[in-house]
């Protein structure tokens, strides 16, 4: 296994719809293995194909919850159903999302209560989750890397805009720059 490079917000990958996957094969295995390997020295809870550069409709996810019940698995050419969102004001702390690809930020965003994925796992055998808290939250969240659309794209002022602020600050935006967990300081 081998820790991959995570791309950061501008590079093309990140805002470009994936592609299905149409092989499971020892080379998408190997991908797959290596996602879960960077997902978990990063650290997060979930890393789409498009964070590491591969333009494919697969993620890998894992949480552990409150009651310290793991909850792990890769999700390859997903559909996603989520219930209604709700209208309150948001949850500064509650809501808080942050993302691999946006570095050391963290922004609050609605977010569906509860989640329905239809996938297939890496035996091409179907997969079905029906979640809500913070594991609907995570599937979301990597759905959404999925067809070109980073969390701060979906922020309300006025998070968007300081957002904004903290990706010029930091001098991103632009294609090319990534950084590899446990080597770079871009983790927060």
């Amino acid at each position: 296994m081998a820790l991959l490079e995570i791309r950061v917000t501008g590079d093309p990958v990140l805002h470009t719809v994936a592609q299905p996957v149409t092989d499971v094969d020892d080379e998408l295995r190997q991908l797959v293995a290596d996602m879960y390997e960077t997902m978990d020295k990063a650290p997060g809870v979930g890393l789409a194909a498009p964070q590491v550069g591969v333009p494919l409709r697969l993620f890998v996810y894992s949480y552990v919850d409150d009651d310290d019940q793991p909850w792990r698995g890769v999700a390859i050419n997903p559909t996603l159903w989520i219930s209604p969102a709700d209208v309150e004001e948001l949850d500064e702390e509650e809501e808080a999302e942050g993302c691999l690809s946006v570095p050391g930020e963290r922004f609050p965003l609605r977010r569906a209560a509860s989640a329905l994925l239809i996938a297939t796992d890496l035996e091409g055998e179907p997969v079905e989750l029906r979640v809500d808290g913070w594991r609907a939250r995570i599937l979301q969240h990597e759905f959404d890397h999925l067809n070109g659309v980073l969390y701060v794209d979906r922020l309300i002022m006025p998070y968007s805009r300081r957002a904004e602020k903290a990706v010029r600050k930091s001098g991103w935006g632009v294609p090319g720059i990534s950084w590899l967990p446990g080597r770079d300081d871009l983790e927060g």
